[in-house]
């Protein structure tokens, strides 16, 4: 599924802040943007490379109790946090939202917005999987206000879907694309991944072609990771080799260009205009709030100069106790100055443009000379550029990511 930060960041414990943060005003704002993620925990089948919080459906899926305790999640945040904000966004992800009727997802949509303000241009977005989609669905998410649709292909070849575990075929995504279309759904993100098992260069190649002759507006393409706690991890498929798969990174890469779709983060591709919004929140260390089973959330607090996480109840039959019986929040902790670095790091250099060092002060509190000297550092090993008030990775630092991240956790 797309690939959004979800519950990524570490949940462990570690100190609070070490001294009161800036948050000072300038045109950047002193307080983040907000968005909101919903995570929906059911699928038909766990996939075999999915480290995802999620669940194989048996038997009917508790929809209305699923949203009410949602909505539930929600006020609790909002109450609890004093949430005065409007949101930018929404994303429901999974999981398998489209397992949810129109109905379900009209409800919950609605609910959120009684709860906190929702902009008439906020992009809400929901994850499909091919082997779910339906038409009378699809046509019932917009009439919600769903207004961008996420689409789980991860290959065009049937050879390849059947190796990595999909419920669906080929013909089964061409089919989604054009029920969403009649839906009237104009702004589609496809999933698709590359360093498949078996997988020659020139069959990447066909793989995205086909996909782009289904005229998305966002392509999410991404290399298939074997992430521990997964059947791929316990049982490796054959992969190719890593020169194979730097190929078929580049080749992709061109490709997309070609297209007129325009690389702005490590995976993203998008056509003019169709930046994925919620996303870009992540990446510019905005604030989120985290309603569903295992879902994280991050805010700023400038009254208290601090910055906090916390995630909620993981297993869904643990999430849908009643209240008086669970509590919703599973752990909160204050981000410390070091994680304000190293996490603003991983997500900031995600993107081509980097950061500009004001986003880095105004997103984190603390002064850029926090940062000067392993800025300095890890430009003169040619993983960052600087300009003027600008850094940002260079070719070299995007193919070596984890290892330009890592470079933030020292001093």
């Amino acid at each position: 599924m797309e690939r959004h930060l979800r519950a990524r960041l570490s949940a462990g414990t570690r100190p609070g802040l070490t001294k009161p943060i800036l948050f000072t005003t300038d045109g950047l704002g002193t307080i983040p943007p907000l968005s909101l993620y919903v995570h929906v925990p059911w699928c038909v089948r766990k996939c075999p490379y999915c480290d995802f919080n999620s669940h194989p459906r048996r038997g009917d899926i508790p929809e209305a109790a699923y949203v009410d305790r949602l909505l539930c999640d929600l006020e609790q945040d909002r109450t609890a946090l004093s949430i005065s904000r409007p949101l930018i966004s929404v994303f429901i992800g999974g999981g398998t939202p489209s397992l949810f009727s129109g109905d379900t997802i009209g409800r919950l949509v609605r609910g959120v917005g009684e709860l906190i303000e929702l902009p008439a241009d906020a992009e809400i977005t929901l994850e499909t999987n091919p082997g779910t989609a339906d038409a009378e669905r699809f046509a019932a998410y917009r009439d919600a206000g769903v207004n961008r649709l996420s689409i789980g292909a991860q290959s065009l070849s049937g050879k390849h879907l059947q190796l990595i575990g999909r419920i669906h075929g080929p013909e089964e995504v061409h089919a989604a694309v054009e029920l969403a279309r009649r839906a009237g759904f104009r702004n589609l993100n496809l999933d698709l991944m590359y360093g498949l098992p078996e997988q020659s260069l020139a069959e990447a190649r066909r793989d995205l072609e086909e996909a782009l002759s289904l005229a998305p507006t966002h392509v999410s393409y991404y290399q298939l990771t074997l992430e521990p706690n997964t059947d791929f991890h316990r049982a490796p498929p054959t992969l190719p080799d890593a020169d194979l798969i730097a190929d078929m990174h580049l080749q992709g890469a061109q490709i997309l260009a070609s297209k007129g779709f325009e690389q702005y983060e490590v995976s993203a591709h998008a056509q003019a205009g169709h930046r994925c919004r919620h996303n870009l929140n992540y990446w510019k260390f905005g604030d989120y709030l985290g309603i569903g089973a295992g879902a994280h959330g991050k805010l700023t607090d400038p009254a208290r100069h601090r910055i906090e996480r916390r995630w909620k109840r993981r297993h869904p039959a643990t999430y849908l106790l009643p209240p008086q019986r669970c509590r919703l929040v599973s752990g909160t902790r204050l981000l410390s100055d070091e994680d304000l670095v190293l996490e603003f790091a991983m997500n900031a250099l995600r993107l081509v443009e980097g950061f500009d060092l004001r986003l880095f002060e105004r997103r984190t509190g603390l002064p850029f000379d926090r940062i000067a000297g392993r800025i300095a550092k890890i430009c003169s090993a040619g993983l960052l550029l600087r300009e003027a008030n600008r850094v940002m990775p260079t070719e070299l630092g995007r193919r070596f990511l984890d290892d330009l991240v890592a470079c933030f956790a020292q001093d």
